[in-house]
């Protein structure tokens, strides 16, 4: 998946917008998440992983906020000979068209379901595997238990939820410390302090992080039979939830 290198705020603004998942944003958006996030790749080869081992066959597996399709693409490179289907959604038009490219360069028996959409208005049904990859975060908190309410509700028994979040700490220390680390990661990624600065303003009113005692209650609340973080690095964690 080609990218263009991110430097969005890498000029000086006098008035800082709200993070949108734009055209501009879907063209660097590689490059981007690759330099702010770190894990990433690996949190992407393991959810190919996953796949492997609890999509069912005949079952659908959901992606809900796909972005360009990299968990997507995982996932269908290790579910090849089970009929399942992938559904895709994203809400960005620019991510969806973006994510259709990257998706048709791969040749698959296994279909995919683009979908430009709300998550929250997808009906899931049948599913073995459900995927929140950083997405989470960006819905309102006052949506994320009903969310998930249906995402419990259309998997299968045994079914599988991967839920990668950037998270909160209520202990001030530690919020500081991993707050720092993050940004000496994206300092070694080339980030500026005016890049690193507008960003963070930039996503001030659209990203809402949870704790993991939060996003742990919430699960629970719902049904899941177990819970438990599988990777963390500083403030960014992937945890899987097992009806």
């Amino acid at each position: 998946m080609k990218s263009s290198q991110d430097d969005l705020y890498a000029k000086p603004y006098q008035q800082v917008s709200d993070f949108q998942f734009d055209n501009k944003v879907a063209g660097v958006f590689n490059d981007m998440i690759r330099r702010s996030v770190p894990g990433y790749g690996q949190i992407i080869n393991t959810i190919g992983d996953l796949a492997q081992k609890y999509a069912t066959p005949n079952s659908k597996i959901y992606d809900l906020g796909c972005s360009l399709g990299a968990a997507t693409l995982s996932v269908r490179r290790r579910v090849e000979g089970r009929n399942c289907q992938i559904i895709a959604v994203d809400n960005s038009e620019s991510m969806i068209e973006r994510c259709k490219e990257n998706l048709s360069a791969y040749v698959s028996e296994t279909p995919v379901k683009l979908v430009c959409g709300d998550i929250r208005d997808i009906e899931i049904e049948n599913a073995s595997l459900v995927i929140l990859n950083f997405t989470m975060q960006f819905l309102a908190p006052e949506h994320r238990q009903s969310l998930l309410k249906k995402i419990y509700d259309g998997l299968l028994p045994g079914g599988l939820l991967v839920l990668s979040e950037k998270l909160y700490f209520e202990q001030d220390q530690i919020q500081s410390t991993l707050d720092d680390l993050h940004l000496d990661f994206k300092r070694a990624n080339g980030y500026s302090e005016l890049e690193i600065s507008q960003k963070r303003s930039s996503l001030e009113h659209v990203m809402k992080p949870d704790t993991l005692q939060q996003h742990e209650l919430r699960i629970k609340q719902q049904g899941f039979s177990q819970f438990s973080v599988w990777f963390q690095c500083f403030n960014f964690a992937s945890m899987v939830a097992i009806k």
